[in-house]
């Protein structure tokens, strides 16, 4: 419902930015649980759907890497120069060289003067424009005539609700600007992992939206993950086995010290070192019994790497920044390394989750 939604917006929203110098929406991305196939037990029920933002005519987006631990980027918006494209037939106003006075009599705006906060996209008003954009588009999709739409309360995304007969979906929308032709993304909140403490999150305390600046977009690796799951669907002999572990583990075992995003990394790292022909279900319990062995070992030497950044074992069609694929992985459990107190709970922990 939601992916056949969204395929019936995108051409309202290209055709409602067409003539004006707002950013342009790229087809939508799902992230997060829902959309790789599985979700644990503390699922909130939201579908979160991405919507990459590309910089309209005129101007070019670069990012400014604010923090590196908490992994924030400011959004710098730039003007350049369209009389090329002028001279060529379109009808474009250049910002750079036409007057003001010429600007204001063809009511021509650049993004700098609407949505950006001195020179950098503003996450809030763009928030506002983009709720703005999806309640004008609403009537103009098919699925209008059969779902009721309630728009929910929200700064940095668009939240709402739809409903037919008994039936209920929340989504939200996040919109992002992707970090050159990769698949990483800066978006405008933390994505459903990252609020939770995150393979996602180079940090051991996840950046929370409530309390980032306007101007901040916090880098998230979900459309990277998501399409790693894609792509160990389409080789293992069992479509869902590995999903099925997943959940198993973030389900039965909340509440432990062991967060749903560390189990998803530990598994995401184990498709990558056991080979996929073994993920059949009579491998099952070995499965099983394979993601504790290797959190135990990860325990053991207080390390468990981060899945995307510096993994040098993930698909070709993942693709990264080159600044990315060099990078040395963070260490997740570096906080254990750093307080043994807390390194001997978990290890108590461990040894009383394999006793059960």
């Amino acid at each position: 419902v939601i992916v056949e939604l969204m395929k019936s917006f995108m051409p309202v929203f290209v055709d409602s930015v067409s003539n004006s110098f707002y950013p342009v929406p790229e087809a939508a991305i799902g992230v997060g649980s829902a959309f790789e196939g599985w979700s644990p037990r503390e699922w909130d029920g939201v579908y979160r759907v991405l919507v990459p933002l590309n910089p309209p005519p005129g101007h070019t987006f670069h990012l400014e890497l604010n923090s590196i631990a908490a992994r924030t980027f400011s959004v710098r918006v730039e003007l350049v120069c369209t009389c090329q494209r002028e001279q060529l037939g379109e009808k474009l106003m250049c910002f750079l060289h036409h007057s003001r006075k010429e600007l204001r009599q063809k009511h021509q705006r650049s993004l700098l003067k609407t949505l950006c906060t001195g020179s950098y996209l503003d996450v809030e008003k763009t928030s506002h424009w983009f709720y703005q954009l999806l309640r004008s588009s609403w009537l103009h999709v098919h699925q209008s005539s059969s779902w009721d739409l309630v728009f929910q309360p929200s700064s940095r995304s668009c939240q709402f609700q739809l409903s037919k007969g008994g039936r209920s979906l929340m989504v939200e929308l996040l919109f992002g600007v992707r970090q050159g032709d990769s698949d990483i993304f800066v978006v405008s909140q933390p994505t459903e992992t990252q609020k939770g403490g995150s393979s996602t999150s180079v940090s051991s305390q996840p950046t929370k939206a409530n309390f980032l600046q306007s101007t901040a977009w916090p880098e998230t690796y979900a459309v990277a993950e998501a399409k790693f799951f894609r792509h160990i669907a389409r080789q293992v002999p069992c479509e869902s086995l590995h999903l099925k572990c997943l959940q198993l583990f973030t389900c039965t075992l909340r509440g432990t010290a062991f967060s749903s995003s560390i189990w998803k990394t530990v598994v995401m790292h184990m498709l990558t070192t056991v080979p996929l022909s073994r993920w059949q279900r009579t491998e099952f319990a070995r499965r099983l019994w394979g993601v504790m062995a290797y959190l135990g070992r990860c325990l053991q030497v207080k390390r468990l790497e981060h899945f995307v950044l510096g993994n040098d074992r993930l698909p070709a069609e993942i693709r990264l920044p080159p600044a990315m694929q060099r990078a040395e992985p963070p260490n997740l459990f570096e906080h254990l390394a750093r307080d043994p107190a807390a390194h001997r709970e978990a290890m108590y922990t461990y040894g009383q989750l394999r006793y059960r």
